[in-house]
């Protein structure tokens, strides 16, 4: 069944900065041939179920492995079974809403 999962890996106790453990997993995923969007917090991955588990499973064995010792993941799945539907489809019917108006971006003051 395939899958569009929103992904956050949390690492605890490992400083401040999470940047090299986030490129890890999405190392991971790469290599595990998934499709991935980053954003801010977290990834977008799309795939087939079982292969973007093994993946969720395999960044947690990866962040451990680089000193982290606790980790909390956050993940959200969706399936649909009408239709195939891409992560690029979703986005695409929001923006066709839009009429192609972008909401207003917000900068930092």
């Amino acid at each position: 069944m395939k899958v569009i999962a929103d992904f956050t890996i949390i690492p605890i106790g490992a400083g401040v900065s999470l940047s090299p453990y986030v490129a890890a997993c999405e190392q991971v995923l790469t290599d595990a041939g998934l499709s991935t969007q980053l954003h801010a917090n977290g990834t977008n991955i799309e795939g087939e179920w079982d292969e973007v588990l093994a993946a969720v499973k395999l960044c947690h064995e990866t962040v451990h492995r680089m000193g982290a010792p606790r980790i909390t993941t956050l993940l959200k799945i969706h399936t649909r079974t009408d239709r195939d539907q891409s992560m690029a489809d979703k986005i695409a019917s929001v923006e066709a809403r839009l009429g192609g108006q972008r909401p207003r971006k917000t900068g930092s003051r």
